[in-house]
């Protein structure tokens, strides 16, 4: 990462006083538990912070500390803002449509279209919160056991539990730094990849009785109607696609969820060998060579025939 950008960064969030962070629809681990992390790490500075999103805070989520003061009302009146997370501005949600471009865009997508007035983009990193974990200690800036039980959850939930194929002795020396400042491994795995809620497990289930299979590709859909009967509050898959990249012998496994407004949420999970961002932008969306995700218009009978095809076409048998 360049230096001069980080020490760039770090003059900008000394100058400023009330400073907005935010992140990007339909949050994630990583997204949570990045905002969550440099937001109390620079409220303990004395900084006047606004946390904000355009949906809530994942239910899993809600037990981290700063979640009850995310908020979804945007004060204007701020010196600075921060995206964390998030590859391009339209994925920002309407938060910031109206401001100008975030002083400062912190994230670890490859497909990251470097839209902040100052971009610390690092593809390397296993997740945002692993740079977080980097930065904060050149900004001088705190870590408490707060901080840390928010990113070592942002990386626990990007890497799937120290799983994908970027986790390197970078991320894990970074886990073990966060574990110093007081964050609970254990609690965090159970938390964050472990527990599920009664009714994201009914959401699974419809999940699944959707499965389909065509050689190494596999893939299912979640309907609004699913969603209602399962009683599940969130836009999201709640995690389902993770089950379906762990199917033996898939290449690729596709997640389809139907969104209200007229439009379907698609992501990709691959396995080594499969580049699926490159997909993902043909479609307007974005992300990692092995996880990466798109939101199309239409319906489900519109959208699915389109993305199984073009990506059917990645898979040599």
């Amino acid at each position: 990462m360049d230096s001069l950008l980080v020490t760039k960064a770090l003059e900008l969030i000394q100058a400023s006083h009330k400073i907005l962070v935010t992140t990007h629809v339909r949050p994630d681990g990583d997204a949570i538990g990045s905002m969550l992390g440099l937001g109390l790490s620079l409220l303990s500075a004395g900084k006047d912070v606004q946390m904000t999103l355009s949906d809530t805070v994942p239910v899993n989520m809600r037990h981290l500390e700063g979640s009850k003061q995310v908020v979804q009302e945007v004060d204007d009146a701020f010196d600075m803002s921060i995206t964390v997370d998030c590859s391009d501005s339209q994925r920002i949600g309407w938060n910031l449509k109206t401001q100008t471009a975030p002083d400062l865009n912190i994230d670890h997508h490859p497909t990251n279209e470097n839209f902040g007035k100052i971009n610390l983009v690092d593809p390397s990193a296993s997740a945002t919160a692993e740079i977080l974990t980097e930065l904060l200690p050149l900004w001088r800036l705190p870590i408490s056991a707060g901080v840390a039980f928010a990113l070592l959850t942002g990386i626990i939930t990007d890497t799937i539990g120290f799983r994908t194929s970027n986790v390197t002795a970078r991320t894990m020396r970074n886990a073990a730094e966060l574990i110093d400042h007081g964050a609970k491994i254990s609690e965090l795995y159970l938390s964050a990849l472990v527990h599920r809620s009664y009714e994201s497990t009914k959401f699974w289930g419809a999940g699944l009785s959707h499965i389909e299979r065509n050689g190494g590709l596999v893939w299912t859909k979640l309907t609004i109607e699913d969603r209602k009967k399962a009683g599940y509050s969130g836009r999201d898959d709640a995690d389902l696609i993770n089950v379906l990249s762990a199917i033996k012998d898939a290449s690729i496994a596709i997640i389809f969820v139907e969104q209200p407004g007229g439009s379907v949420k698609v992501s990709w999970r691959a396995q080594p060998g499969f580049d699926v961002a490159g997909l993902a932008l043909r479609f307007g969306g974005g992300g990692h060579i092995a996880a990466a995700g798109a939101e199309l218009k239409g319906t489900l009978d519109e959208v699915m025939p389109r993305v199984l095809k073009d990506t059917h076409g990645l898979l040599v048998y």
